[in-house]
């Protein structure tokens, strides 16, 4: 056989459906996809291939999918910390977003943001924010895979002033990206809050004639069932499952406020839910029972939302609060076990974004979308599990290489299509004009 790239790593997580750990093993890829997932000794003796790397003291896994995040958010990182939601939100984040929010902010932001998930592992990423046309080409030009809002919300701001603008724009942005390689769109209303029935009608008829997700948070605090009681009559959940939003292609993220009856309607609909752990937590909005989701057969991923409410976009501390956390909330230390967070962070990620089937696990066929870790660091030695140890003991610091479509993006912890000085500079430049808003 002949390959492209031949990798030999000394541990292999495919993320398959028997959830292996493999020693010794290889991928081969070409025209960017796996060819084939096999004992390394068997590859050297049949495969031909360009280049050959071999990753000894290494983990190979699939590309890490954060389900939720803010991209261009990461230049408000620490602008507002130690305060609840909404007056995070109405007093701090909102204002500053009116004043400083246009093209330039958002491509600075996506490329930091860009820098660091790349550099911890993540190769595909959920965004929602204003300006999306600029964080598509910002993470289209860095090699990134990337599914972009269309984002919706009632009220004016410096990229539309109502919700049909808002519609119109994210149509043009389906459009220009509909046969992109790594760039895909969803539609993504803020919350049900903050956008009323008739543009969330709207949402869904669109969303289902262009077969696209909706991602929209939901049942994030106490606070927004209790507006929503008093507003609508009803819970967020029953009044979007009332208007046709609940459903296969509904992505709701956080969803720490939920009742038995409500986890059944997600499972018996096919919606998904992506769990933020470390923003729920810092913004004090609740828990989300993951073990009771998952136990009920509910599809849940992993994100990290924005870096203003997280302080970061690092997916592997995802994993591990995750972990943790739904151990603490079942009452059960079997609950979310090391191979099902990582997992969420992968297969169940690109499942939750109708991409399962180009990529979440190493399998032929699917794109070469791959990150290596070096475990032969102190922090996970010794080594007697790959996944516990990936889960609740290996830093970003330990990725070293990653590879999206085959192409690498990452060599030897060193972005190869970014400037990382140039990037951190820029984010220096902003911090110094957002400082008066702190």
């Amino acid at each position: 056989m002949q390959a492209e790239l031949l990798i030999h790593a000394q541990w292999m997580l495919p993320v398959d459906p028997e959830d292996r750990q493999l020693t010794e093993h290889a991928v081969a890829i070409a025209e960017g996809r796996i060819l084939a997932v096999l004992p390394s000794a068997e590859a050297r003796q049949s495969i031909q291939a360009e280049r050959v790397v071999e990753l000894p003291g290494h983990v190979l896994i699939p590309g890490l999918v954060n389900a939720h995040t803010h991209a261009a958010m990461t230049l408000m990182r620490g602008l507002a910390d130690d305060l609840p939601l909404m007056t995070w939100l109405h007093d701090h984040i909102w204002p500053a977003e009116q004043r400083w929010v246009d093209p330039a902010f958002v491509g600075d932001g996506t490329r930091l943001a860009v820098l660091e998930m790349l550099r911890g592992g993540v190769t595909c990423y959920n965004d929602m924010y204003f300006h999306p046309d600029v964080t598509a080409q910002v993470t289209a030009e860095a090699g990134m895979r990337a599914v972009i809002g269309m984002i919706v919300v009632d009220f004016p701001t410096g990229y539309a002033d109502c919700a049909d603008a808002y519609i119109a724009k994210g149509l043009c942005l389906h459009d220009q990206y509909r046969d992109h390689p790594l760039i895909r769109v969803a539609f993504a209303p803020h919350s049900p809050y903050a956008v009323c029935d008739a543009p969330l009608q709207r949402v869904r008829t669109l969303a289902d004639e262009l077969e696209v997700p909706i991602h929209l948070h939901l049942h994030e605090t106490h606070d927004e069932i209790v507006q929503s009681l008093r507003d609508h009559g009803e819970r967020p959940l029953s009044r979007l499952d009332r208007l046709g939003l609940i459903g296969p292609n509904l992505v709701s993220i956080h969803m720490t406020q939920l009742e038995e009856a409500e986890i059944a309607r997600l499972a018996e609909t096919g919606a998904h839910v992506v769990h933020c752990p470390e923003s729920n937590l810092k913004l004090a909005s609740g828990f989300c029972p993951v073990a009771r989701l998952l136990e009920a057969g509910v599809n849940v991923a992993l994100g990290t939302d924005g870096a203003a409410s997280n302080n970061d976009l690092n997916l592997l501390g995802e994993m591990r609060t995750a972990a943790l956390l739904g151990k603490g909330v079942a009452g059960s230390a079997s609950a979310v076990p090391a191979a099902a967070a990582l997992r969420m962070a992968t297969i169940n990620g690109a499942r939750a974004l109708g991409l399962e089937d180009e990529i979440g696990s190493l399998e032929p066929g699917k794109s070469a979308d791959l990150v290596a870790l070096d475990l032969r660091d102190p922090h996970t030695q010794p080594l007697y599990h790959p996944v516990s140890q990936l889960v609740y003991a290996a830093g970003r610091h330990q990725v070293r290489q990653v590879w999206i479509q085959g192409r690498q993006v990452l060599r030897d912890g060193m972005p190869t299509r970014l400037d990382t000085a140039e990037i951190v500079a820029t984010a220096q430049v902003w911090g110094e004009r957002l400082e008066i808003m702190g």
